[in-house]
C-alpha cells in the first residue's frame, strides 16, 4: 500500500510564491517518474509538471519559466516551486508517482487572489 502526503498549498496574492511537497510512504520501489497535476473549478485535471527518474522535466506551457519541479531521490520526495503566481493558477494540485502503477495524492488547494 502506498500513501502520498502533500503539503504546501494555501492562499497567496498574485505575484507570490508557494512550494508544494509530496512524500510517499509504504512499499516504494522503482519510481519511474513523479509529477503534479491540477484541477481548476469546472475544468479537467491537467498536467502541470513531471520529472523522470533520470531528471528529465516536462512542463505545461502556461507554467514554463514560473514553476520548477524537483525531486530528492533519497527521500523519494517531489517538490513544485511556484513563483509569479497568477489567479489562473488557482486549483487543487495533485501529486502523482509512477511505479508499476500510478499513485495519487489527495490534493492540496492553491488559491491565488488578484
Amino acid at each position: 500500500q502506498v500513501h502520498l502526503v502533500e503539503s504546501g498549498g494555501g492562499l497567496v496574492q498574485a505575484g507570490g510564491s508557494l512550494r508544494l511537497s509530496c512524500a510517499p510512504s509504504g512499499s516504494i520501489f522503482s519510481i519511474r517518474a513523479m509529477g503534479w497535476y491540477r484541477q481548476a473549478p469546472g475544468k479537467q485535471r491537467e498536467l502541470v509538471a513531471q520529472i523522470t527518474s533520470a531528471g528529465s522535466t516536462n512542463y505545461a506551457g502556461s507554467v514554463k519559466g514560473r514553476f520548477t519541479i524537483s525531486r530528492d531521490n533519497g527521500k523519494n520526495t517531489v517538490y513544485l516551486q511556484m513563483n509569479s503566481l497568477k489567479p489562473e493558477d488557482t486549483g487543487v494540485y495533485y501529486c502523482v508517482i509512477y511505479m508499476l502503477r500510478d499513485y495519487w495524492g489527495q490534493g492540496t488547494q492553491v488559491t491565488v487572489s488578484s
